[in-house]
């Protein structure tokens, strides 16, 4: 996009597609402000709009500055006109275009800047046929997206690469809600927000998980105040990133953020294999975030309890005051993917080296467990310099410090397409519970649960299915340490307890 000239209220637009309509090009003024003209040049694919102010020709200027114009995924060139308004005809195709845009005009009713053509309830005339847009009053620019099974982290600069491909994207607010990552997304118009809506919901970012299903919101107009990696306003770079938290020793803004959501750092991007169905990644170029290619898989976890006698690794137990007595009792870390080897570093016995199976599955764990309490400390997760955990050298002992756990059978992720993929939530209050015999009722899980001191406060088996229940627990810390106590905990009958956190609450 240029702008050589003096800011003007109108500006030029260039290599527009050839069979573009009115509204089209109508649709890229109005979020900034009234368009007043327009004169469509369709043999030369370019177009002179008016906007009623300079500023808010500015404004449109400026955003496009930042963010490439898209019209039907096709870049548009964008610069000021040395005409400073427009002198049009009463040819046909002016009358048509006075006629749109007296239709906008008055549904828009000088809506606010962001709130375009809410409320529509007219039909205007686009392209030489009738454009209904009544209907479009329970419509808005706003998209409520939720991702589901969010295996793979999905953070706010994936959501925009995959939504500007349908239109310009003008703000995002990501948020979690009842255990779930969502995100409210603003184009300039309900008609791109219908056609990215009715292109996206359901698909897939990454093969077999991370499902977007997409909603219109009620809202028709975001406010965002912080330009950062929750929230986002493209047409406002100048807003500042308010309020951050400070970042862990060796990290710097940039990873601290990428961490917030467990993405990874630029060069630890992976090509990731997409299967036939062709995901929406696939389709739109992202790249995907991939299992362990060139990203190592080994977390740094610091700040645990010394005085506790465990250290929990998702599937296994080290003993801090004896490190020679690992046993297979705690499944914290192994919520989020298949731990291989554990290390408690000699001089800081409150720190541990966790390395699982791929970078991936390392990414998760920590966004997810980073500032979880456990054993009345929060702990702090951090991607960790070394590549791997080594092993002692054979006939060098390490007072047990080290454990190797690569051939474990209590892995739960060894099988692609596995559905314990689609069962990751964060940790919660209440957990869900399966594999339960039928001899056991609920005073006899209830009374198992509470033999470690947690209280419990709900449970309920599932209606269809009593092999499975749901129970809470009075804190999401008393959740964490009864999930490491009681996973995997033996029922008889050959029944071993499965318990993991829950997206639903009692």
């Amino acid at each position: 996009m240029r702008s050589p000239s003096a800011p003007s209220r109108v500006i030029h637009l260039r290599q527009l597609p050839g069979d573009i309509q009115d509204s089209e090009v109508i649709s890229m003024g109005m979020p900034f402000g009234k368009v007043t003209n327009l004169l469509m040049m369709k043999g030369k694919n370019q177009a002179f709009l008016e906007m009623n102010t300079v500023d808010q020709a500015q404004t449109m200027v400026n955003y496009y500055a930042t963010v490439t114009p898209l019209i039907r995924q096709q870049p548009v060139f964008m610069q000021y006109s040395n005409h400073k308004e427009l002198k049009t005809d009463n040819s046909p195709n002016q009358v048509r275009v006075q006629a749109a845009l007296q239709a906008v005009n008055a549904v828009q009713g000088g809506t606010m800047l962001g709130s375009p053509m809410a409320g529509m309830g007219t039909t205007m005339s686009v392209g030489g046929g009738e454009m209904g847009a009544r209907g479009m009053a329970t419509q808005s620019p706003v998209l409520r997206v939720i991702v589901e099974n969010l295996f793979y982290p999905v953070t706010l600069e994936v959501l925009h690469q995959i939504f500007s491909k349908y239109g310009s994207v003008l703000k995002i607010i990501t948020f979690t809600k009842n255990n779930q990552f969502q995100a409210l997304v603003q184009y300039a118009d309900p008609m791109t927000a219908q056609h990215t809506k009715m292109s996206l919901d359901g698909q897939n970012i990454y093969n077999g998980c991370c499902t977007l299903r997409v909603s219109f919101s009620k809202l028709t107009s975001l406010n965002v105040k912080f330009n950062n990696d929750k929230s986002r306003d493209y047409t406002r770079p100048d807003l500042s990133t308010g309020e951050q938290h400070n970042p862990q020793p060796g990290m710097d803004q940039h990873a601290m953020a990428a961490a917030a959501f467990g993405l990874s750092m630029p060069g630890g991007l992976a090509s990731f294999s997409m299967g036939p169905g062709g995901m929406a990644a696939s389709r739109l170029g992202l790249q995907a975030l991939g299992g362990g290619g060139g990203q190592a898989g080994v977390l740094l976890v610091s700040n645990l309890n010394p005085e506790v006698r465990t250290v929990t690794t998702h599937t296994h137990t080290h003993t801090l005051s004896h490190p020679q007595a690992h046993q297979y009792t705690s499944f914290l870390y192994r919520v989020y993917g298949d731990v291989m080897r554990v290390k408690i570093l000699f001089n800081k016995k409150d720190n541990a080296l966790v390395q699982m199976a791929d970078g991936t599955q390392a990414q998760l764990a920590m966004s997810h467990l980073n500032g979880v309490r456990l054993h009345g400390r929060s702990l702090r997760v951090s991607m960790s310099k070394h590549t791997t955990v080594q092993l002692p050298r054979e006939g060098h002992e390490d007072q047990g410090l080290t454990k190797d756990y690569a051939t474990s059978p209590l892995h739960r992720f060894k099988k692609p397409g596995s559905k314990n993929y689609n069962n990751i939530y964060p940790p919660s209050g209440t957990l869900h519970l399966s594999n339960i015999p039928p001899a056991v009722g609920e005073e006899d899980l209830k009374a198992l649960f509470s033999t470690s001191g947690a209280s419990v406060t709900a449970f309920k088996f599932f209606q269809k299915d009593r092999k499975m229940a749901l129970i809470q627990m009075s804190s999401v810390e008393e959740a964490v340490e009864s999930l490491i106590e009681f996973h995997n905990h033996d029922l008889g009958d050959n029944h071993h307890l499965r318990v993991s956190f829950s997206k639903s609450t009692i």
